[in-house]
């Protein structure tokens, strides 16, 4: 599966995010910082994460469909199903 161009940026914009975010709760975990402060930042991370990978797996789908690759079997309900949750 590939990332649709329009995708490409957005999606690396959201991980490079969370990569700063991320480095953000290492720093504020090595300085002792307040657990409720660093457990914002997480979840801030997460979601950042969270909303990459969605748009990659729509991304994906929807080219998936549009192509219509003659060489790639098609997903499964469940397959694409299991895609999904390994987001949840």
């Amino acid at each position: 599966m590939q990332v649709e161009e329009t995708a490409v940026t957005p999606v690396l914009n959201r991980l490079r995010r969370a990569q700063g975010q991320l480095a953000g709760v290492i720093a504020m975990i090595e300085a002792g910082r307040d657990c409720k402060d660093v457990v914002t930042q997480l979840a801030a991370v997460s979601r950042a994460l969270d909303r990459a990978g969605f748009k990659i797996v729509a991304s994906g789908m929807r080219q998936c469909l549009a192509d219509g690759d003659a060489d790639a079997r098609p997903m499964t309900e469940e397959e694409l199903e299991k895609l999904f949750l390994a987001l949840a």
